[in-house]
């Protein structure tokens, strides 16, 4: 059976590598993907003003791989794709920093946009991103440097 843990904490900067104090909180587990995400936002939200916070959807069990998720929404609270799509995954990624710099890229390409927002999520590897998530919902591929990701 999947289980699924938002984790994350406040870190001592922005490259989000090394706690703050303490351990990463993991909330969870959740036994599907939307009361995760759920979670996530919660607190998420909960620590919007503090920018050294960061949370994330990690998949337990198997090689894990990161994804690049995100979009344009309907309103600020993220919760809802905008009408005529769904919310865009990118990846897989091998490893944090090569999904950090996909991210990067998006949120920065839409960093004017306030219903726009991307996040990092990591799941088991094999597992397709579609079958966790509603229907409509867009897969692209990364383009990628030689070695920073596989198919």
């Amino acid at each position: 059976m999947k289980r699924f843990w938002v984790v994350g904490g406040v870190y001592t900067d922005t490259n989000f590598n090394r706690i703050a104090e303490g351990k990463e909180e993991r909330i969870g587990p959740f036994a599907d993907y939307a009361a995760a995400k759920a979670a996530w936002q919660k607190r998420a939200w909960e620590t919007v003003d503090h920018a050294n916070a960061r949370f994330r959807i990690e998949e337990e069990g198997g090689e894990l791989c990161y994804w690049v998720v995100g979009g344009p929404y309907c309103d600020t609270s993220f919760a809802e794709p905008a009408h005529g799509g769904g919310e865009e995954w990118y990846g897989p990624f091998d490893d944090y920093e090569s999904a950090k710099i996909e991210w990067s890229r998006h949120a920065w390409s839409s960093v004017d946009d306030a219903m726009c927002r991307y996040r990092i999520e990591k799941l088991a590897r094999g597992e397709h991103p579609r079958a966790e998530h509603p229907e409509g919902q867009s897969l692209k591929e990364p383009k990628r440097a030689a070695g920073r990701a596989r198919p």
